[in-house]
């Protein structure tokens, strides 16, 4: 019994790590970019990824091509939402707002994925997931204000919070696809041919605005984008999923804020408000309200 709480505790350790490293991420987007380019930045992290996990995967891909073939559709929507619309409106997002608003916004992936759900899957939310949605909404739109709901009015928000809840919109849907297809296809299979698909996507961009150069502003961020959140936190994130299950695993996507703002300000100095404070309390509050409904529908539907 003690080996087997061991264990436990230390699978909970993944989606920290996971956690982490997406939050560090997001604090080196905001750094980079001022350095290279979105499309740039962009492109070269799937291009890493590609050549490390290419050695590896190129021939089980192969022999699983009748496999990928049949759902090639759905892969391909999955690297346009998850990889090239999510990541390239947050690398664009970064050059007009804090890493710090961004790691806030981001934790709105599970409150956009309920209504994303309701359209796509019909599944309809009860009160107190709208409710929950409703008051993290208000939370974010007092952190976008800057604590004075004038600001927003006058203003319609720093362009950068817009593009970054667009960002997050869209990598909700990426989530309702999963669990709308569930392919039955191995997992970092999936993974490298949505992969190849994001680099598809970026050609025409490539062509027509070019690529910045590598150098030695922007090289340690390229190469960890390329490795950590692109392929390290993905796989621990699964396995923490395999390990602990689905639900208990997002509850940590609840720390990314946190997170980000505490590496955001070590780093980058950025300043943690009062109107980021309260907003924060706001936002959180409501996701885990929203989260706790929907992780008990969820669970009365398997155990029907």
């Amino acid at each position: 019994m003690a080996q087997q709480n061991k264990t436990v505790w230390w699978a909970l350790g993944l989606p920290l790590l996971a956690v982490l490293i997406w939050s560090m991420n997001i604090t080196v987007t905001r750094y980079v970019a001022d350095y290279i380019s979105p499309v740039s930045i962009s492109f070269y992290r799937w291009l890493i990824a590609f050549l490390v996990l290419t050695p590896f995967m190129l021939a089980k891909v192969w022999r699983e091509r009748q496999l990928v073939m049949q759902h090639w559709k759905q892969l391909a929507v999955l690297g346009a939402f998850g990889m090239v619309l999510y990541q390239g409106l947050g690398y664009t997002a970064a050059h007009y707002t804090t890493a710090t608003n961004m790691g806030i916004i981001n934790a709105f992936i599970p409150v956009f994925t309920i209504f994303v759900s309701m359209l796509m899957l019909k599944e309809i939310p009860n009160r107190f997931a709208v409710v929950g949605s409703i008051l993290s909404f208000a939370g974010l739109l007092y952190v976008m204000a800057q604590g004075n709901p004038l600001n927003l009015i006058q203003s319609g928000g720093h362009l950068g919070d817009v593009m970054m809840v667009l960002a997050v919109f869209f990598y909700a849907f990426y989530g309702v696809f999963l669990k709308k297809w569930q392919l039955q296809i191995p997992l970092m299979i999936s993974l490298y041919v949505q992969i190849v698909f994001a680099l598809l996507y970026h050609l025409p961009f490539v062509l027509w605005l070019g690529l910045d150069a590598i150098d030695q502003h922007n090289v340690g961020s390229v190469v960890y984008a390329g490795i950590f959140p692109s392929l390290i936190a993905p796989l621990v994130w699964m396995m923490a999923v395999q390990m602990i299950g689905p639900n208990r695993t997002s509850i940590f996507m609840n720390l990314m804020p946190v997170c980000t703002a505490i590496i955001a300000n070590l780093w980058l100095a950025e300043a943690w408000t009062i109107y980021h404070s309260m907003g924060g309390v706001v936002i959180l509050l409501g996701i885990l309200l929203a989260q706790k409904k929907v992780a008990t529908v969820e669970t009365v539907k398997l155990n029907a």
